[in-house]
């Protein structure tokens, strides 16, 4: 993860523990342009000023469906970035117009970015500072310079968690959508524009990124919020696991829902239903209790919101790849830790069921396709690579899985303070 720094508010001045100190001063050397946050910036924007170009498009062809849905997409995604970016920072509460001001006009993520940029610049001063002082100057200003790192080392968790978790809601929340969309437009009117192409090339681009996110999140998450740092091998993998599976899952879907058009609805209801219901299920069974952590800050009307939105997004990513964690509602940390693989078999098993169901469908029940070639040679395509993709998924958490053995453990792990 790159740190990123952003001054702390006066509350949090006091949070700051010795032994985060003695963390972050022992690491302040190994500090990071914030690549993943300008990247992130990139896919926002690109993908929004795709899909407006699309939307003026539509909107001169008078394609009103096309452009309905269109922009709204773009907007749920949008929007679902501001709440999350404000959410994190709370920013509400220390009267930050500016901030506010990019959040209400769905800049947010740019405002976002140039700040953090502008904080690694003065971060890196810091350190050159306390560097010089820690040889000529008196022991109490090094000491108070030293602070001050530690607390703008606070911010920077807040940051690179808040634009994580943005690229997974704008991946799944916006992204799969429109990609989903776009495809179907594609199919249908047998017409590719270039300017449809590039919308989509974001989507996927944004898609994936928010995927490969799901899995460095869950290696953190099962190795106690410890930071860690993929070798390129491990990374090059997941990309391409990653990858193989979203295409043709989606490609899958198009196919099938060109083929019955409105009566392939039903099926995709109910495939989308079981991941959303079925955390729901085992928490009835387990007595229904809300965890005591969220109800802490929330009242129960409160709790079940938020933990209804994690399901739907939990659901969401089901839907078109595997989301790499199993939710626990009625658990303090609603995130099961344990490393199943009968939860990953499940998953992959139903998952290949399905699209073997839905590529006979548009095998046998389809019309004509797009490409010219045989739909025989589609549908074999299709299930080789969504086996592909199973099949980087095994020699990831076989072989190259941080912590899969003691010593790459202590590898990948690079020492963070947690945020508080």
């Amino acid at each position: 993860m790159e740190t990123v720094f952003e001054e702390p508010d006066e509350e949090s001045r006091h949070e700051v523990s010795s032994l985060e100190e003695e963390m972050v001063l022992d690491h302040r050397s190994h500090i990071n342009c914030p690549f993943s946050v300008i990247f992130s910036v990139v896919l926002y924007c690109g993908e929004a000023a795709s899909a407006l170009y699309m939307f003026e498009i539509y909107r001169k062809n008078n394609d009103k469906f096309w452009m309905s849905f269109t922009i709204g997409f773009i907007i749920v995604g949008a929007v679902l970035d501001q709440v999350t970016l404000m959410f994190f920072h709370k920013d509400l509460t220390r009267n930050k117009a500016l901030l506010v001001l990019g959040h209400i006009l769905l800049l947010g993520p740019i405002v976002r970015c140039l700040q953090t940029i502008l904080n690694y610049h003065k971060v890196l001063k810091k350190l050159n500072q306390v560097k010089k002082e820690s040889q000529v100057s008196i022991k109490r200003r090094k000491m108070m310079m030293e602070k001050e790192l530690v607390l703008s080392i606070h911010g920077v968790f807040m940051q690179c968690k808040a634009f994580k978790c943005m690229s997974i809601i704008q991946a799944f929340f916006g992204s799969i959508p429109q990609l989903t969309f776009q495809l179907y437009i594609t199919l249908t009117i047998r017409e590719w524009l270039l300017e449809r192409a590039f919308l989509m090339t974001f989507s996927l681009m944004s898609v994936t990124y928010g995927a490969i996110h799901c899995i460095i999140l869950d290696i953190q998450i099962k190795h106690d919020n410890n930071d860690i740092e993929l070798h390129p091998i491990e990374f090059i993998c997941i990309t391409i696991w990653r990858f193989l599976e979203i295409t043709s899952r989606i490609v899958t879907l198009v196919l099938f829902t060109t083929s019955l058009k409105m009566k392939s609805m039903s099926f995709l209801l109910i495939t989308f239903s079981i991941p959303l219901l079925a955390p729901w299920l085992e928490f009835w069974t387990n007595g229904a209790h809300l965890p005591s952590n969220l109800q802490k800050k929330f009242n129960p009307s409160g709790t079940v919101l938020v933990l209804f939105m994690i399901t739907l997004l939990y659901a969401s990513i089901n839907f078109s790849c595997w989301s790499a964690v199993k939710l626990e509602l009625s658990s303090e940390e609603i995130i099961d830790k344990t490393q199943k693989w009968g939860h990953r078999t499940l998953h992959y098993s139903i998952r290949l069921l399905e699209n073997v169901i839905m590529i006979l469908v548009f095998r046998f029940l389809g019309g004509k396709s797009l490409l010219n070639c045989c739909d025989s040679l589609i549908a074999m395509q299709l299930i080789i690579t969504y086996l592909l993709s199973i099949g980087f998924m095994l020699l990831f958490y076989q072989y190259l899985y941080p912590g899969w053995s003691g010593k790459m453990l202590s590898e990948n792990i690079k020492n963070e303070p947690k945020p508080m």
